[in-house]
């Protein structure tokens, strides 16, 4: 049975015992880094056949070249006419929502001119070539194909290259028909570091893409930090993490299956509860011993209850607020009479789910909302993954003869002042007399 221990915020030490419940560092050990740097130099010097060594190697494959290792797109057709009629649909509904939702994200060009003429703006431009990187073997993520792929898509990213793994030859059919649905251009089954390298490198038969997007292991993350710069990231995702606000008001079991929800992805996810109301607490400890014997993941629960799990009391809701916005929880719960009002009171969270039936696993997959949300209090300072991720901002400028002749007066006083004599030249040709 798990033991979540109990926090109270009155008690002497909580803050520096939150901090150290927080805590985490998805740090990569030397054997990691060593590996990883190992696998990016490899890749960028030899290319393909590098890419086929390590598959071949990691991944158990007896793969001569990379065509081998392209899925084709009758393939991925062919799964998805293969899958359930009710799997189907479900994925179908999600990207449709998924869409639905990017839609509204969209930004679109603008400008303005000025009395002399002048003109100011903003051109929106797609990114050209995406790479998408999907966990492989016998997990299972189809959802986060659709919540990467989709907002791509809706930017008007040219080319969406999907990287997948297919350990010992084993594939995902939902996976590929997810792909099929959402519309991914090119897909190879190939994992790891070396996915990731060649996607931000290029090799002969994988293009070097713009961004690398999607979750994976701890040598993918390392990867992704390593290649960034060479191309762009999404991000480097911690553990999944679940907080729920509740008033005392919600059945107990709905809050325990809400904390088993993010418990149950691994040992290292955290699920905590702040309420105000401490027979509140004491039910919900009551509902988690009973239904933990019920779970198939029971273990990976316990563990991660154990482990960064926390009941916290609080003495009012305003606490609870203050408490929220430190943590900056991925999936915030509001389990409360008014979530509307207290969202917004809300300054940090990766998403916020309002109400007592708004279970967070609805946004994992079907919501709308992506579900690429910024971990390990990064809600600070991040936002969820969307599709203006994929889309980037030139400016715009274009003068006027009256306009750069004021404007030229400005930069020659200030670029003389930086000693930058060029720069004020340039500006002082274009005053008028």
């Amino acid at each position: 049975m798990s033991s979540i221990q109990r926090l109270n915020t009155a008690d002497p030490g909580f803050r520096q015992t939150l901090k150290d419940l927080l805590a985490w560092e998805s740090v990569s050990d030397d054997a990691v880094l060593g590996t990883v740097m190992e696998i990016l130099s490899a890749v960028r010097r030899q290319g393909d056949s590098a890419v086929l060594e390590y598959s071949n190697r990691f991944d158990r494959m007896q793969a001569t070249s990379m065509q081998e290792l392209e899925i084709s797109a009758q393939r991925l057709q062919s799964a998805l006419a293969a899958i359930p009629a009710a799997e189907r649909e479900a994925l179908e509904l999600a990207a449709a929502r998924i869409r639905a939702y990017a839609e509204h994200q969209k930004m679109e060009s603008w400008s303005y001119t000025e009395d002399d003429g002048t003109l100011l703006g903003q051109q929106v431009t797609a990114l050209d070539r995406v790479g998408l990187y999907v966990p492989g073997g016998k997990a299972a993520y189809p959802s986060s194909v659709l919540m990467n792929a989709i907002p791509a898509k809706v930017a008007g990213v040219g080319e969406l290259i999907m990287v997948v793994p297919t350990p010992d030859g084993e594939v995902n059919e939902l996976v590929f028909a997810a792909a099929a649905i959402a519309g991914v251009d090119r897909v190879f089954a190939v994992g790891g570091a070396q996915a990731v390298a060649a996607l931000a490198y290029g090799t002969e038969s994988i293009p070097q893409v713009d961004k690398i997007v999607g979750p994976g292991n701890i040598y993918v993350a390392t990867a992704k930090r390593m290649v960034f710069g060479t191309v762009g990231i999404d991000m480097i995702a911690g553990p999944s993490e679940i907080l729920v606000v509740c008033d005392g008001n919600t059945d107990p079991d709905w809050i325990a299956m809400d904390l088993f929800s993010q418990a149950e992805h691994d040992e290292d996810a955290q699920s905590i509860l702040v309420c105000p109301d401490a027979d509140f607490i004491e039910r919900l400890a009551a509902s988690i011993e009973r239904l933990m014997p019920q779970m198939e993941r029971a273990p990976i629960i316990s563990t991660s209850l154990s482990a960064r799990g926390a009941l916290i009391q609080v003495k009012d809701m305003d606490e609870a607020i203050d408490l929220v916005n430190y943590i900056a929880p991925e999936h915030l719960e509001l389990s409360v009479e008014d979530p509307q009002a207290m969202a917004a009171r809300i300054r940090h969270a990766g998403a916020i789910f309002m109400g007592r039936y708004t279970a967070e696993a609805l946004g994992d997959y079907c919501a709308g909302p992506n579900h690429v949300l910024p971990t390990s209090r990064t809600a600070r300072f991040s936002s969820p993954l969307g599709v203006y991720d994929f889309q980037k901002r030139s400016s715009l400028i274009m003068c006027s003869a009256d306009g750069a002749s004021e404007l030229g007066k400005t930069a020659s006083v200030l670029s003389r002042g930086e000693g930058l004599t060029a720069h004020a030249r340039s500006a002082e040709y274009r005053i008028k007399d």
